[in-house]
């Protein structure tokens, strides 16, 4: 495994190479945060798609659908395949209009700065949780390829991702996932091929997949309820994600921002029905396998050359690099201009890049501890998608498109939002707590804004003159 592990050592050195060229261009922070706010259509597609590509999209949907077929990828690729096209229709025009520096601003414009705190502090987890999946991901790659520990090679991963992501901002962040976009598009139809051929051709494979196993919303072993709550959390989960929001912030128009987003969303379905193929014929390839999470990996062992799963390790490094970095600079640039700069207005722009610079090692670290102690990188990934998001979704979108509710309305539905969905989860073990969250979020933002008292109405002024 020697000359794989050089191999994924010089790619890695090439993009920090990349990234640091790149990061001579930061003067300001809306250079570090969203690239001077001068994306094109090309850059922010294919960074759209590579912040959206993540390990779980590789090696979580492979695994996932193995396991439960088709429906298993109502997570990966299909639901936060949705979720983008929802988002460029709906949301990307609009949301650029407002020229916010982050996402955490529509919290303080539209309701209070106590809202926009409060939002901050239960989006920041999502990203964090993210990371440490990415982060983990990147371990397990380096740790197969070598023969280093897990332990060891996460540590090892965690510290290359914080520098990376340190010094390049979104700048650098959109130029590298350019061309990680390509190299995970080369990597995974290489492995496609491979196997393809290994097995009587492209066209043979279909044959070896289990009709009983295609259905997309299968309910055979779950309610409606449920298929519901696994759709809603891929969807109306990560659909005000903030490190997708900051590309479509960095955009130069809305149009840019609109087209860019149905673009990054097509080009993630149509590659991401790679690994949810190799999922369908897994059972007749790989039977009987007791970590679905492997089946890639065992895949490109065995049909690969050295050479070939170098290009393929490569591959998969991109999607977790284009994801993590994104990740620790959305946690770092909420805390750093939502929470911070308010308390310290008169910072100059070198003292603000530096902030944020901190908060992406302050967060990459905490990524890196969680990585180390999580049990699984679908577990993590599932709960990144889920806190606290039920209500950040309520009040964004009322936010955006409503002039109903205030403040009041904003704190009962964050609130309601994280608080049913965790006593789902954790202590009543509901079958469906997204969904529960869901409701009790849009229930208490209404009810809220029903019983928040109205503008006194004004007298009126008598036309007749006072004697």
């Amino acid at each position: 495994m020697q000359p794989v592990l050089i191999g994924i050592g010089a790619y890695l050195v090439a993009q920090f190479a990349v990234g640091m060229l790149v990061s001579r261009r930061i003067a300001s922070e809306s250079d570090y945060l969203l690239a001077g706010r001068r994306l094109g259509l090309t850059l922010a597609a294919f960074s759209i798609f590579a912040t959206w590509f993540g390990a779980e999209t590789v090696v979580g949907a492979a695994g996932s659908i193995y396991s439960n077929g088709l429906s298993g990828g109502s997570a990966d690729p299909f639901g936060y395949g949705v979720c983008l096209i929802v988002l460029g229709v709906v949301v990307a025009a609009p949301l650029w209009r407002r020229q916010y520096t982050t996402f955490g601003d529509l919290f303080r414009e539209r309701y209070s700065p106590g809202v926009e705190r409060l939002a901050v502090l239960l989006m920041v987890p999502t990203s964090v949780l993210w990371a440490a999946a990415q982060i983990r991901a990147f371990g397990q790659v380096v740790s197969a390829s070598s023969d280093l520990e897990v332990d060891i090679a996460i540590s090892v991963a965690a510290a290359f991702v914080i520098i990376y992501t340190v010094a390049g901002g979104l700048l650098a962040d959109v130029v590298t996932d350019f061309v990680q976009s390509f190299a995970i598009v080369i990597g995974l139809a290489v492995l496609l091929v491979a196997v393809g051929n290994a097995n009587g051709g492209l066209a043979a494979l279909p044959s070896l997949i289990d009709p009983a196993r295609v259905g997309l919303f299968s309910t055979a072993d779950a309610t409606p309820l449920e298929v519901l709550e696994a759709w809603a959390v891929p969807v109306c989960g990560s659909l005000l994600a903030v490190e997708v929001l900051s590309r479509i912030l960095g955009c130069k128009s809305a149009a840019t921002a609109r087209n860019a987003t149905l673009t990054g969303a097509a080009i993630y379905l149509t590659v991401g029905l790679i690994p949810a193929t190799l999922g369908l014929v897994g059972p007749a390839l790989v039977p009987n396998l007791e970590e679905p999470e492997q089946l890639i990996a065992m895949l490109a062992q065995q049909h690969l050359s050295t050479f070939l799963y170098v290009l393929f390790a490569g591959a998969l490094i991109s999607a977790i690099l284009s994801t993590v970095d994104s990740c620790l600079l959305a946690a770092a640039s909420l805390v750093s201009h939502n929470l911070i700069l308010p308390l310290k207005p008169t910072l100059s722009d070198r003292q603000r890049i530096l902030t944020a610079r901190i908060g992406v090692a302050s967060f990459g670290i905490l990524a890196y501890v969680i990585a180390l102690h999580a049990g699984g990188i679908y577990e993590l990934v599932a709960t990144a998608s889920a806190f606290g998001s039920a209500g950040i979704f309520v009040v964004g979108l009322f936010g955006l498109f409503s002039r109903v509710g205030g403040a009041p309305s904003a704190y009962a539905a964050l609130v309601a939002g994280v608080v049913v969905w965790a006593a789902g989860e954790y202590w009543l073990q509901w079958s469906t707590p997204y969904v529960a969250a869901l409701v009790s979020a849009l229930a208490a933002y209404l009810a809220a804004a029903a019983l928040a008292p109205r503008p006194a109405a004004r007298p009126e002024v008598s036309a007749t003159p006072l004697s």
